[in-house]
Order: C-alpha cells, then structure tokens, then sequence
C-alpha cells in the first residue's frame, strides 16, 4: 500500500493517486520525472530501469497516463528504447475517465544528427512521433524524419527553442507535458524556465560509481523548489516538488 507521508499521513486509493498527479490544466503544466539511487545515480549501466521499482512504476505510469504529450531527449529515447506509447486496458480506460485522447504521442528533442529517421521511436510509434529541432538542422534529414511519419515542430534558429517548443505544444491543446529526461534535457529546461514540477523517486539503492545526476549541463541559478507532497512503499519514496518562477 502507497502511503502519504507529508502534507499528511493516510494510505492512498488509486483515485488519490490520480487526483494527487494530476496536470494543472487547462493551463500549461511541465512535469519532470526522474528515478534515482539515493546516493544520486539516474543510471545503472546506462539505463534507469535497474533503479525503478513497484511504487516508482506506478508513478511513472500515471505521468503517462495523465499527459497529452511525453517529452523526451533524442539520447534517451535511444537508449531507453523508446517505441511510443502502448496504452494496456487499465491504461485507456484511465485516459477516458480523464477526457484525454487515447495515445499521448512523444515529443523527441534533437539538436539533428543524434536522431535517426528509422530510430523506432518513429517508425514503430502508434501516432506521429513530434520531432522538435532547430532551423539549422539538415533539410534532408527533416525531410527523412517527415518521410518516416514524424511530425517536425521547428523552434529556435542554430539551437532549439525550449521555451518556444513547449509554447508551442501548448498552443496544439497539448498542455499536460510528461517530460522524461533526459539530464541534459531536464537542464536546459530549467534555464529556459519552463519547468513547473520536479517528480524525484528515491530508490532505495545505492550504487556509487559515476553515472549522471538528475540535470547535466550549463549551470543555473539555484531554483527554489516548494515541497508538495512525500509518499512512501517498501522503502521508496516519491516526491514531488513545485517550482518557483
């Protein structure tokens, strides 16, 4: 049983949990969703699935579920093997009592070459998969991406546009936005400030070593972050921070 720690102490049915992790629409709302060991890592052997547990993967379906769009980097979609998503029945049925479309696409960030125009996160996607890059990117290559079934948003001119992009999404009807990482995505994120909620799980591994941190990238001014709520199970705690804009 999931159990809410902080604001209050009480044991939580999955409506709770769906109310709790809920977007702020119809407003824009951008979540990020992190697992990590307690000592800071975010990978195990490049991958974060060695960290996840049962509650963690509770969490991070009902970021998916919620969400009108899954917003991920184009390294991360490759190494965690992104295919788009797949709702099961307990997922669609979910996703109807919320009024939301039956298959949130992704959102895959790529700067140009790191993302293939076969890479299964296109080509094996249920609905077009959005490709957000910059003007610069090879107009060959965003040719290929469109060939392959993607849906190519253009935001910025020589890098892309967080601010822009996410504006962008918003103005599609797209305003509940799962964003997955990665590191370097999360950062840049935050120095566009676009960032409205930080969804930390802290499994209860530790694992030394040097894998990356939650963000990776240009340093920022500290962001002053409002704790919203605590739950635990079996040792995992989720947490849930606000952003202060």
């Amino acid at each position: 049983m999931m159990r809410e720690i902080f604001p209050g102490t009480r044991d939580l049915a999955e409506a709770d949990l769906e109310a709790l992790y809920a977007y702020r629409a119809p407003e824009k709302w951008l979540v990020v969703n992190f697992v990590s060991s307690t000592d800071g890592a975010v990978t195990v052997d490049g991958r974060s699935a060695s960290l996840s547990t049962p509650a963690d993967r509770v969490i991070y379906r009902l970021g998916n579920d919620l969400a009108d769009v899954v917003l991920v980097g184009a390294g991360t979609a490759l190494i965690e093997g992104f295919q788009g998503m797949r709702p099961d029945e307990h997922s669609a049925e979910r996703r109807r009592r919320h009024g939301l479309a039956p298959i949130p696409p992704v959102a895959v960030v790529t700067g140009g070459g790191s993302l293939r125009p076969d890479a299964p996160v296109i080509t094996n996607a249920l609905v077009p998969t959005i490709v957000i890059t910059h003007a610069a990117t090879d107009p060959d290559l965003r040719a290929a991406w469109t060939a392959a079934g993607a849906d190519v948003l253009v935001a910025g001119t020589d890098t892309v546009d967080l601010r822009s992009a996410v504006d962008t999404l918003a103005a599609r009807g797209l305003t509940r936005i799962d964003c997955e990482g990665g590191p370097h995505l999360f950062a840049s994120l935050l120095a566009a400030d676009a960032v409205d909620e930080f969804r930390l799980t802290l499994s209860p591994f530790l694992v030394a070593g040097r894998a990356p941190r939650p963000t990776f990238g240009d340093a920022i001014d500290p962001a002053r972050l409002d704790l919203a709520s605590v739950l635990e199970q079996d040792g995992t705690l989720m947490l849930r921070y606000l952003l202060r804009h």
